[in-house]
Order: structure tokens, then sequence, then C-alpha cells
């Protein structure tokens, strides 16, 4: 499989990480979010090119044209993720066709491995695409409406998601806009494939792939980027 484009949905306002702008520009270990994300991305040998989407009035990108010798396309977002990410596919080049395969990665998690990423292109492009996750490992507890547990929830067969996620430029494109005409708010890409009737390979990858969302996660991501690649 040739290289991949990848498109990072950035137009969030990430406001439970608090500070005086969204969480994907404030620092860790002195650079914003974003840019650990980036170049973690543009490091891996199989990332042809990335695509990020901002808000319309966003004032903290620093526009460039490459990150890590890979060129740099920005596009402008809408209110909802799944917007963004659709803007972000249509920005693609034309060089991308229909049926090849695009990442999708949030831009709050730059802690993300390259060996996971290789994994994901490996095995879901044999299929229909798929994502990065990890089974749920601790006891899920259902809660009431005043914070009490309520019971105790099965976790065989259920997964934490991640990203990236891998699917066809040409059949994401459609299934987010298909969600998005039936008023359908979708919380990740899967989400989208899924009710198009594609069952997205769930592929593990290592637990550290944090999204970063709260002030306590800048330092935990801060401590992970400098031992994870």
């Amino acid at each position: 499989m040739d290289a991949l484009w990848c498109v990072l949905p950035a137009a969030g306002k990430g406001v439970r990480a608090g500070g005086d702008r969204p969480k994907q520009y404030q620092p860790i270990a002195g650079r914003p979010l974003l840019d650990h994300t980036l170049a973690r991305l543009a490091a891996h040998p199989r990332i042809a090119g990335l695509v990020v989407v901002i808000a319309a009035d966003d004032r903290h990108f620093a526009s460039v044209d490459a990150v890590g010798g890979k060129p740099l396309v920005v596009a402008t977002g809408g209110g909802k993720r799944s917007d963004s990410v659709l803007a972000g596919l249509i920005a693609l080049p034309a060089s991308v066709g229909g049926d090849d395969f695009v990442l999708v990665h949030d831009a709050a998690r730059p802690c993300v491995r390259a060996a996971d990423i290789t994994r994901l292109i490996d095995l879901a492009g044999a299929g229909e695409g798929g994502l990065l996750g990890a089974p749920l490992r601790d006891t899920l507890k259902r809660a009431d409406d005043t914070g009490h547990s309520a019971g105790t929830e099965p976790r065989e067969g259920r997964w934490r998601a991640f990203t990236p996620q891998m699917f066809r430029r040409g059949a994401l494109a459609h299934a987010l806009g298909l969600a998005a005409d039936a008023g359908i708010v979708v919380s990740d890409e899967a989400m989208a494939m899924e009710r198009v009737g594609v069952s997205p390979l769930l592929v593990e990858g290592a637990e550290d792939n944090i999204k970063v969302t709260t002030p306590a996660d800048f330092a935990l991501a801060e401590f992970l980027l400098q031992r994870t690649r």
C-alpha cells in the first residue's frame, strides 16, 4: 500500500482543558500540543501528507506548508468533529482517490506510537478499514442520576476507541454525509461507517495513546512523549 494522507480535526475549543486558548495550542515541553502531534505523524514513513482542519476564527495556527518534509494542507472546519473531518477529506489533494485509504487522527493524541500506526495500516488495509483501540480492562459501572453505582456492566467485547482511524476516502465522506443529513452526531469515523453496514477492524494499540482532555493530561503527555516513539 502506498503512503497515506492523514486528516487532523483541530477546530474544537477543548474547554475541559482550561487555559486561555484551545487545548491544541497549549504548550507541552515548550511547544503547542498540535505541533507534537504533527511532528510524530510526519515522522512516520507511511504517511504521505497531512491536512489540518482549524476553526474559521483560529488565530493561533502558525501557517506552514510542510512538517518534517511532508506537505501540510490547511482547511476550515465546522462546529462538530464530523464536519471538520468531512472538510478535511474534501481538502485532500486530487491525487488521493475515492478508493484510497485515509487516516484520521485526533490533534490531541500526540503520543501515538509509530508501530501502532504501521499495524493499523497493514491489518485494516486488508479489508474496509479500522481503528486503533484497546479492550476494556477495568470493571465497568453504570451510574444513576445521583452519581451512585446502580450496577455492574459486562466488559466482555467492549473496547476503548483510539485514533488513527482508517477508511477509504469516498466511503468515509459518504458515510459522514449520510449521518449529517439524518441529523445524527457521530462521535468518531467508525460510528459513521457502522451506520452504513461496515464492521471496522479493531486493532489493539498501546494504551498510552492518550487523548489530552484535562489539565492533568498535559503533564502525563509530556512524560509519555519522552518515552514513546
